[in-house]
């Protein structure tokens, strides 16, 4: 049984020096980076890049200097706002060309805005002007008290001023409407051009 055991040890010993041997033998990957500091001296250091000198590009390399990557400097400025702008306008053209598959698309679709409009618009101008008869109405009664030398009664003059603020209100959408209606032949014109741009036509 001492035989056995002391077999077992050497057995045992044996192994974990292989494993150690393996483990050891395994290669580490060690990471170089290359970079350019701000007074031109090429500097290679195993922490990293600092962030002020990332934004101008470096290289990755592996223990015996081969290059592993290139990181390219980051574009400037000029150039992220152009990138941005052409992709916004990508976006944009994609929604167009899905409203609209032909110049005459635009035409009709202003047609019907700008009609749609004009007929709430008009709606708002005759109850103003209805409004107007009934306030003109009510301002000749309150006149006609006045020139009797009698007090307006507070009701009429509370029927005026409450006509005097249906108008205000009904002017306020009134112009909204109109603005309204000029902005959209604005970006309708707008979409109409980019169509003819778009297709050609």
């Amino acid at each position: 049984m001492a035989v056995a055991r002391i077999k077992k040890a050497v057995l045992g010993s044996a192994l974990i020096l292989l494993t150690s041997s393996v483990l050891a033998a395994e290669p580490t990957t060690i990471q170089l980076y290359r970079y350019v500091d701000r007074n031109g001296v090429t500097v290679i250091d195993r922490q990293g890049v600092p962030a002020e000198y990332a934004g101008k590009g470096y290289d990755i390399l592996n223990e015996q200097g081969r290059v592993m990557k290139v990181v390219p400097p980051a574009p400037p400025a000029e150039e992220i706002l152009r990138r941005a702008a052409a992709k916004q306008q990508a976006q944009a053209d994609t929604k167009l060309l899905r409203l609209y598959s032909s110049v005459a698309d635009v035409d009709r679709a202003k047609t019907r805005k700008l009609n749609e409009l004009d007929g709430l618009a008009a709606v708002k101008r005759g109850n103003l002007q209805a409004l107007n008869q009934q306030r003109d109405a009510l301002m000749s009664q309150a006149a006609g008290y006045q020139r009797g030398g009698q007090a307006v009664p507070d009701d009429l003059l509370q029927r005026i001023e409450s006509l005097k603020g249906e108008e205000h209100r009904l002017q306020g959408e009134l112009d909204r409407y109109i603005k309204d209606r000029q902005t959209a032949e604005v970006n309708f014109n707008a979409d109409r051009a980019r169509i003819v741009q778009l297709l050609g036509e």
